[in-house]
């Protein structure tokens, strides 16, 4: 038998299943990326995995996001496209306290703050996004991010539209 690896995109996608070899469906929640991407606004961020209060959000990249910001470091993966991320580091008065949120924080506006650098995502390529500074994806065209960070305010829970389509 031979193996061929087909990587997905927005445009040519096939819907996937999760094979059970020895457990139960209901412990697992199963959804395409791209399909969640595709239907999405761009920069929503649609939960598409949970562990506790643990999420992998999906967003579909196009254009410029809003600034966002965490109490805590979120990590971010490119799974299409070629995606910027801008960092500002916040003055202390931009900052969130540990306990005042978790998740991503949308900020009003451009944050003020020392400019910390661009990071050029590519299919693969992996981000952080650390506690005390300010980020925002720039993309010029269509793209697929996968976030994981903390069931937040900006976290969208689709999951009746994702498991029953």
């Amino acid at each position: 038998m031979q193996y061929q690896t087909r990587f997905g995109s927005l445009d040519k996608f096939e819907k996937g299943t999760i094979e059970l070899i020895n457990d139960k469906a209901k412990h697992y929640v199963f959804s395409n990326i791209f399909d969640v991407a595709n239907r999405s606004k761009p920069y929503e961020k649609v939960v598409v995995g949970k562990n506790l209060q643990y999420v992998i959000e999906t967003l579909r990249a196009e254009g410029d996001s809003a600034w966002f910001t965490a109490s805590h470091d979120e990590f971010v993966v490119a799974m299409e496209g070629e995606i910027e991320v801008h960092y500002i580091k916040l003055d202390d008065a931009q900052k969130i306290a540990p306990a005042a949120k978790e998740g991503s924080v949308r900020l009003q506006g451009t944050p003020s703050g020392k400019k910390m650098g661009v990071i050029k995502l590519k299919r693969g390529h992996q981000a952080l996004l650390p506690v005390g500074a300010a980020y925002q994806f720039r993309a010029k065209q269509r793209g697929v991010l996968l976030l994981q960070t903390i069931l937040g305010e900006n976290s969208v829970e689709k999951w009746g539209e994702i498991c029953h389509q």
